[in-house]
C-alpha cells in the first residue's frame, strides 16, 4: 500500500476549527494539501506526506496556507442533509423530502415529492438506501442494453459511492458506477453509462473510443459540460 492514513486531528484557522487528515504516501515527492469534502458534515483538508516528512511539517503547511484553506472551504457548495423539508434532485429534478412517520410503505416518489416513513433517526439511511436502489434499477439495464449495441458482454455491474470518478470499467469487463448519478439529469447518467460501456470495446480514450460513446448516447458534449460545472454538487447531498 503506497498511501495510509496516519492521523485525524484538527487545527484552528482564525475562528474556524478545521478537520485535518494526514496521510503517508511512500511515492509522493512533495507535500500535497487538498480540500477534503468527504466528511459527514465537517469539511476539512487532507495532507499527503512523503516518506521522510514529519506530521508536524504537514500541520505547519496547513497553518501557512490558512487563507487558501479558508477561501476554498468557503467556496464549497452547501451540504444538503437527507431531512424532512429539504430538496434533493432525482433525474435532475428537485424533489421535496417528506417524512411521514405514521404511514406504511417505506420510501416512494409522488408528484415531485419523496415520502419516507419510519422513525426520524432512520430517515437519512432509508432515503440513501432507496436512492442507491433506484440507481441500480436504472443503471443496470441501461448498461446491458448499451453493451448489446456494441456487441460486447458486460460483466458484473456494481453501484458505489465514489468520489474521484463517476464510473469505471475493469479489464474483465466489470462496470462500476457512482449512485449519485441518479441525482443528475437523465442525459448525464446516460452519458456516463455510455462512457464506461465504451471501454468494453476500447480501453483507452482514443478517437475510436469517443466515436463509440457518441453512438451510445445522445448528448455527449452537453453531459460532459454539465458534470464539469455541477458534478461536485452531487457529492454534497446526504
Amino acid at each position: 500500500m503506497t498511501q495510509a492514513l496516519l492521523k485525524e486531528t484538527s487545527v484552528d484557522l482564525g475562528d474556524k476549527r478545521v478537520p485535518v487528515r494526514l496521510y503517508r504516501n511512500t511515492r509522493a515527492r512533495r507535500l500535497i494539501l487538498r480540500i477534503d469534502s468527504q466528511r459527514d458534515g465537517a469539511d476539512g483538508v487532507a495532507v499527503t506526506l512523503p516518506r521522510a516528512t514529519s506530521q508536524r511539517e504537514g500541520l505547519e503547511m496547513v497553518l501557512d496556507k490558512a487563507d487558501w484553506v479558508l477561501a476554498n472551504l468557503g467556496g464549497l457548495e452547501p451540504r444538503v442533509p437527507f431531512a424532512d423539508g429539504e430538496r434533493v434532485p432525482l433525474g435532475g429534478v428537485d424533489h421535496l423530502i417528506r417524512h411521514t412517520p405514521y404511514v406504511a410503505g417505506g420510501v416512494w416518489r409522488e408528484n415531485g415529492e419523496i415520502f419516507v416513513t419510519g422513525k426520524p433517526e432512520h430517515l437519512a439511511r432509508r432515503l440513501g438506501d432507496w436512492l442507491k436502489a433506484e440507481a441500480k434499477r436504472r443503471i443496470g439495464p441501461l448498461a446491458r442494453d448499451k453493451a448489446m449495441i456494441l456487441g460486447r458482454p458486460a460483466g458484473r455491474i456494481s453501484i458505489r459511492d465514489t468520489k474521484s470518478r463517476w464510473g469505471s470499467c475493469s479489464l474483465e469487463g466489470n462496470l462500476s458506477f457512482c449512485w449519485r448519478l441518479v441525482l443528475a439529469p437523465e442525459t448525464v447518467l446516460d452519458y456516463v453509462v455510455a462512457h464506461e460501456v465504451g471501454h468494453l470495446a476500447e480501453l483507452n480514450h482514443g478517437p475510436k473510443f469517443w466515436r463509440a460513446v457518441a453512438e451510445l448516447t445522445a448528448d455527449m458534449n452537453g453531459a460532459k459540460k454539465w458534470l464539469r460545472l455541477n458534478g461536485e454538487k452531487l457529492h454534497r447531498y446526504g
